[in-house]
C-alpha cells in the first residue's frame, strides 16, 4: 500500500488531501447543524406566550440562549415588533437570508471535493498510462506481464482514489442540504407566526386606540 501511494504520483496525494477537506468540512457542518437544530414548534410556542404576558425581555433572554437559526429569526421579529408590518417582515426576511448564508459556510467546499476528485482521478489514470505507454513503446515490446499488470494497477489507483473520495462526498452533500433546508422551512414557519403575532397586537392596538377616541368624543 505505501509502495502504491509513492508510486501513484502526485495527483493521488492530492485527491487524498482534497478528501480530507471534504471530510473535515462535514465533520464541522454536521456538528454545527446538529447543535442548530431544536424543536421549532416548542420554541415558538412558549415564546409566543411570553410575549401574550408582554414580558419582552424574558422572550429575548431565552432567544440569546437558544443556538441556531429560528432562534435569532424570533429575536429579530421581536426587536422590531413596532417598526411597521413591511418593515417588521423585510427585516425577517434579511435575518433569515443571513442565517441561510451561515449555514451554507463550506458547504460549497464539500461540493466542488464531490465534483473535482473523480476528474482528478481520471487525470491522474491518464497520466499513468500515458508514461506506462511510452515506457512500452521504448522497450520495443519486451515487457513481462508483471510489470504491465503493476503499471496498470497504479495507473487505475487514482481513478478508484477519486471515486472513493468524490462518491462519499456527493452523499454528504445532499446530507448537509436537506438538513439546511429542513432548518430554512423552520425558519419560514416561525417568522411566519410572529409577523402574524405582531400585526394582530399591532391592528388590536389601533383599533382600541379608535373605540376609545370614539368614546372620549361621546362622552
Amino acid at each position: 500500500m505505501r509502495q502504491l501511494l509513492y508510486e501513484s504520483g502526485p495527483m493521488l496525494w492530492v485527491i487524498m488531501v482534497c478528501g480530507l477537506v471534504g471530510f473535515i468540512a462535514f465533520v464541522e457542518r454536521g456538528f454545527h447543524l446538529h447543535r442548530a437544530k431544536i424543536k421549532s414548534d416548542d420554541f415558538v410556542g412558549g415564546i409566543l406566550n411570553i410575549l401574550r404576558r408582554n414580558n419582552i425581555e424574558e422572550a429575548l433572554a431565552i432567544c440569546e440562549e437558544t443556538p441556531g437559526p429560528v432562534a435569532r429569526v424570533v429575536q429579530t421579529s421581536i426587536l422590531h415588533r413596532d417598526s411597521g408590518h413591511e418593515f417588521l417582515e423585510a427585516s425577517v426576511n434579511d435575518a433569515g437570508l443571513s442565517e441561510i448564508s451561515r449555514l451554507e459556510i463550506r458547504l460549497g467546499a464539500i461540493a466542488t471535493v464531490a465534483q473535482i476528485a473523480p476528474l482528478l482521478g481520471l487525470l491522474g489514470t491518464v497520466l499513468a498510462l500515458r508514461t506506462l505507454v511510452g515506457g512500452f513503446a521504448g522497450s520495443q515490446w519486451h515487457w513481462e506481464a508483471s510489470l504491465m499488470s503493476e503499471g496498470l494497477n497504479q495507473a487505475l489507483a487514482t481513478t478508484a482514489a477519486g471515486l472513493a473520495v468524490g462518491i462519499p462526498c456527493y452523499a454528504f452533500y445532499n446530507l448537509l442540504a436537506g438538513k439546511i433546508e429542513a432548518l430554512v422551512i423552520d425558519m419560514e414557519r416561525a417568522s411566519s407566526q410572529l409577523v402574524a403575532f405582531f400585526s394582530s397586537a399591532a391592528k388590536n392596538g389601533k383599533n382600541r386606540t379608535t373605540k376609545d377616541a370614539t368614546a372620549d368624543k361621546r362622552r
